[in-house]
Parts: structure tokens; C-alpha cells; sequence
């Protein structure tokens, strides 16, 4: 009999086992973000009177008291009444917290920027009395509020009391630009430059906003030019102007209608895809067509207009600080044949010589003498001068040169003026034998300004040279009973040199 052999039996199915059921994993629970409690600490402040937003407080799910919640509820600017109650609140609700010097800054903050500048000093006076020590932050916000509110030796007081804290807090850069901000917007330029440079001295890198406050005072003043040679150093720096600098330089150009440096800073702009806001756009635009309208009307039809209004005109432009209108009209009036009055010469080529803005002098005076205009023998011998003060001799000696009915005793010693406060002795003593070879006499305030000049060269045996000279001059006026109007003119010019020389020293 056969066997039936295992080999050909079907295999059995092997039993599988069973999965085991677990237990659902719990959810995880969903975080709590600061910024999600903060928005319901502002909501509750502002949707409920504090008698029903006391106990909701205290019973936000999530709500820790600490320092940054705390700080971040106050920068959120609710009410400032139920802003302080919750300050206060934070202080008595348990858990040990203590305010610290951010919250006390932020609420510094608030009750500045709502005007309650009592109320802030009297918080500032309980920081220090709680044994919080303030840091640059919290004096930078009290001297900006403080000078807000028109008190600018208060806010000055602020910054002396940080400075003499530099061990335990020293001035940022954010604290500086304050103060230079302050002490310009309250007509101290002097104390600004020097506040300036103590921050460049305490190695602090000047940021966009400090150049903006710089550039914003050169604005006001109508230094429009040198605001251009600002923007050229901080990029030369590596800090790009941004949008807001651009927009509050626009601004300024067009209420000024300084068409000229508008346009360039409208160029960098548009090369730099910085966007123009469209309240200072209108502005802008509104400036160009005054500007371009009135060129374009007059110049064609060539209008005839008295020199008495043109020069008005000039004058009532330079003193609004809005040199390209009067510059734009001056040049309208050569075109049209028209010699204004001295005074609006003056007025414009003192405008410019006081920005800084050397170059449109001389191209001024230039063609108003290719044109034939004479600017006289006092305006020719002031401008000398000025420019000799302001450090710019070479400008000077290049209006001299284009002088030609002019070129007398009194603008002959104006440039020896020049020449001794640049250095230059030797050229001032060629120019007054100079004078002498060409036939103009020399008068006693010639020799005023040449004996001044070398005695501060400490050239003294050729200044008594000169004294002697002179002496002998004044006996020959007196024994003849002379007198020369130019003489007199010269004294009273070389008078006021002296002076300026001698404070300069």
C-alpha cells in the first residue's frame, strides 16, 4: 500500500497576527503666541470700560506677566488712561514682577507722546526711586518728548545727565541723531555740528536717519546745494539714501521751487526705483509748471518788464530761500536787454556765496559783466572780500581779473586783503606794485591792509616800511586838504576786514 507523501499535501495558511488597537494619541495642544495675547489684551482695553476690563485681565488664558508681554501691550498704543491702569495693574498682579526699564520706557513713551510731559517726569522720578536704572533708550525718549513739548534746555539737561552716565549708559547712535535733531529744529546749528562730531569722535558710524537730519536742515535753510554734497558723501560711505530721505528732499525743493536740484534728486529716484509719494508728487509737479510756465511765457513773447519789478522779484526770491527763481529771472532780464539795481546783484550773489555755491557766483558775475552790466566799485570789492572770508581767494582773484571800469584803488586793496588772508604775502606785495605801475595811487587804507597783513605774516621791518610810507601820505593829504571819496569807502570795507580777520583768528 502506498503511502500518501506530505510532499503533495496543500500547505496550511499561516494565521496572520492581529494589529493591536492603541489608545488615539492626544491632540497637541495649540501653542499660545505672544502676538495672539497681545491682540486680546489691546482688544479688551479698547471694547470695555476698566471696571469690566480689570477681572477679564486677570483671567486671560495665556497672559504672563512679564516685561516683554507687558512692554509689547503699551507699544501697542491702547487708551492712555486704561494703558496706565494696566501698567499699574502688571505691577500688583502677583507673581513677583517688577516694571523694568523697558516698560517704564514704553510708558514714558505714551504719556510723551500725548503730551502729559509732568506726568512723564513724575514716572521717570519713580523709575528712579525704585532703583531702575534708565538706558539710552529711555533718556532719548524723555529728551525727545521734552523738546516736543518746546522745552529745549529741559531736553538739553536730559542729554548732559546721560552723557555724565557714560559708565552705565552710554549714548547710542538713535540718541545722538535726537539731539542733533533738537538742537537744529531749535535754531542752534553750532552746538548741532558740535554734538555731530562728538559722535563721529566716539566712533558711531552715521546712519540714513542722521544724514536725513542733516540734509533737512540744510532744506530749511536753503542750502539746497549742499544738501547734493551730503547725499554724495553717504554714498560715498556706503549708506544709499532711502525713500523717506528723498521724499522729505523733494518736498523741501518744491516749496522752495529749487527746480535745479529737485530734478537730479527725482533722477537718482528713477535710477534707484525708489517710489515718489503721490501727496509730494503733486507738489513737485505743481513746482515745474510754476517754474517752466513762467520762462516759457515770458522768453517768446518777450515781455518787457520794469527793472524796478524784476528786481524786486530777485530779492523776494532769495529772501523766501528760492535762488533758482531769482536766477532764472536775472538771466531772463540779460535777454531781454534789462540792467537791474545793485541791490538784486547783491542779493543773489550773497545767497549763493553764503550755500556754499562758489562756482554759481563766478559764472554770475561773469556774464553780467560780458553783458556790460557794471556792478560798481562797493559790490565788486564786497564780493572780494566775502570770498576771501570764506576761504576762497582763487574765486576772488577771478572776478578781479574780469573787472574792467572797476579795477581801481578800492578793489586793487580788496584782493591784497584776500591775498594776506589766504598767506599769499609775496603775490599781495606784487599787487600793489602792480597797482602802482598801472597808475593807481595807493591811499591810507591800502596801507591799513598792507601793514595789518605783514604784521600778522610777523614781517615787521617791511610793515614799518609801509607805516612810514604812510605817515608821510596822510602829511601830504593834510598840508593839501585833501580828502578821497574812494578813501573813505576803503575804510569803511577795510575796517570791517580787519575785524573779521582778526575774530577768525
Amino acid at each position: 500500500m502506498l503511502r500518501r507523501s506530505r510532499h503533495f499535501l496543500p500547505p496550511r495558511p499561516r494565521r496572520r497576527p492581529r494589529p493591536r488597537r492603541e489608545a488615539p494619541a492626544a491632540e497637541p495642544p495649540t501653542p499660545t503666541y505672544t502676538r495672539d495675547v497681545v491682540r486680546r489684551v489691546d482688544a479688551i482695553l479698547r471694547g470695555h470700560p476698566w471696571s469690566a476690563a480689570r477681572p477679564l485681565l486677570l483671567s486671560l488664558p495665556g497672559l504672563a506677566w512679564d516685561s516683554h508681554t507687558v512692554a509689547r501691550v503699551l507699544k501697542a498704543h491702547p487708551p492712555l488712561h486704561k494703558a496706565f491702569l494696566f501698567f499699574r495693574l502688571a505691577a500688583g498682579a502677583g507673581g513677583g514682577f517688577r516694571h523694568d526699564r523697558f516698560t517704564y520706557t514704553s510708558m514714558l513713551h505714551l504719556l510723551g507722546e500725548a503730551g502729559r510731559v509732568p506726568a512723564m517726569m513724575r514716572l521717570l522720578a519713580e523709575m528712579l526711586r525704585a532703583g531702575v536704572d534708565p538706558d539710552a533708550a529711555t533718556f532719548t525718549t524723555v529728551m525727545h518728548w521734552l523738546a516736543h513739548a518746546g522745552d529745549v534746555d529741559a531736553a538739553m539737561r536730559v542729554w548732559e545727565e546721560m552723557r555724565a552716565r557714560k559708565g552705565k549708559c552710554r549714548p547710542t547712535l538713535v540718541s545722538y541723531t535726537a539731539c542733533v535733531k533738537i538742537l537744529f529744529d531749535a535754531g542752534r546749528p553750532a552746538e548741532a555740528r558740535e554734538v555731530f562730531q562728538e559722535m563721529v569722535a566716539e566712533g558711531l558710524r552715521p546712519s540714513c536717519k542722521t544724514y536725513t537730519v542733516l540734509i533737512e536742515h540744510l532744506a530749511n535753510v536753503g542750502k539746497f546745494e549742499a544738501t547734493m554734497e551730503i547725499m554724495d558723501k553717504m554714498q560715498e560711505a556706503g549708506v544709499e539714501p532711502d525713500k523717506a530721505l528723498c521724499n522729505i528732499l523733494v518736498q523741501k525743493c518744491s516749496r522752495a521751487c529749487e527746480t535745479s536740484v529737485m530734478t537730479r534728486i527725482l533722477q537718482y529716484m528713477k535710477e534707484n526705483f525708489i517710489v515718489l509719494r503721490r501727496p509730494i508728487f503733486l507738489e513737485a509737479l505743481e513746482a515745474l509748471k510754476a517754474n517752466e510756465h513762467m520762462i516759457n511765457e515770458m522768453t517768446p513773447k518777450n515781455i518787457k518788464v520794469e527793472s524796478h519789478i524784476l528786481s524786486d522779484i530777485i530779492q523776494a526770491s532769495c529772501a523766501n530761500c528760492r535762488p533758482s527763481c531769482g536766477l532764472a529771472v536775472l538771466r531772463y532780464s540779460l535777454r531781454i536787454g534789462n540792467e537791474l539795481d545793485r541791490s538784486a546783484y547783491g542779493s543773489l550773489l550773497g545767497h549763493y556765496i553764503r550755500n556754499g555755491s562758489f562756482d554759481l557766483v563766478f559764472e554770475i558775475v561773469e556774464i553780467l559783466i560780458k553783458s556790460g552790466c557794471n556792478l560798481g566799485t562797493y559790490l565788486s570789492s564786497i564780493l572780494i572780500i566775502k570770498l576771501a572770508c570764506a576761504g576762497h581767494s582763487s574765486t576772488a582773484v577771478r572776478i578781479f581779473g574780469l573787472l574792467t571800469t572797476d579795477k581801481n584803488v578800492v578793489t586793487y586793496t580788496a584782493l591784497m586783503s584776500a591775498y594776506f588772508q589766504d598767506g599769499k604775502v609775496d603775490k599781495a606785495l606784487q599787487l600793489f606794485s602792480q597797482m602802482s605801475a598801472n597808475g593807481v595811487s595807493a591811499c591810507p587804507g591800502t596801507y591799513e591792509v598792507l601793514i595789518h597783513g605783514l604784521q600778522m605774516a610777523g614781517r615787521k621791518q617791511e610793515s614799518e616800511h609801509y607805516r612810514r610810507e604812510r605817515m608821510e601820505m596822510q602829511w601830504h593829504l593834510q598840508y593839501r586838504n585833501e580828502h578821497s571819496p574812494e578813501d573813505s569807502l576803503l575804510t569803511h570795507n577795510e575796517v570791517w576786514t580787519v575785524h573779521s580777520s582778526a575774530g577768525d583768528n
